[in-house]
């Protein structure tokens, strides 16, 4: 079943950390309806969190595997980040 793409479950998406998720809702709903500011303002926000350029957005996973490696991708670019402070 496909998930239902509004700005609510995408906000859960955010208070539970799951930040990915809640980009690719907001990524829908921005293109959905662009004149809305609002989720524009959120989308811009979730990308530059996310580390992504129009040029790195690429689709979201499909298998496990490819989940683990994104998300050790994620855990080593937190880690170079911290030890550069």
């Amino acid at each position: 079943m496909d998930r239902i793409m509004t700005k609510t479950l995408a906000e859960i998406y955010l208070q539970q950390g799951h930040l990915q998720d809640a980009y690719e809702i907001y990524r829908a709903l921005s293109e959905k309806d662009p004149s809305n500011i609002e989720i524009q303002k959120r989308f811009n926000e979730l990308k530059k969190n996310l580390g992504l350029s129009s040029s790195s957005i690429q689709p979201s996973p499909r298998s496990t595997e490819e989940k683990i490696d994104l998300l050790e991708g994620w855990l080593a670019n937190i880690r170079e980040r911290k030890k550069r402070k």
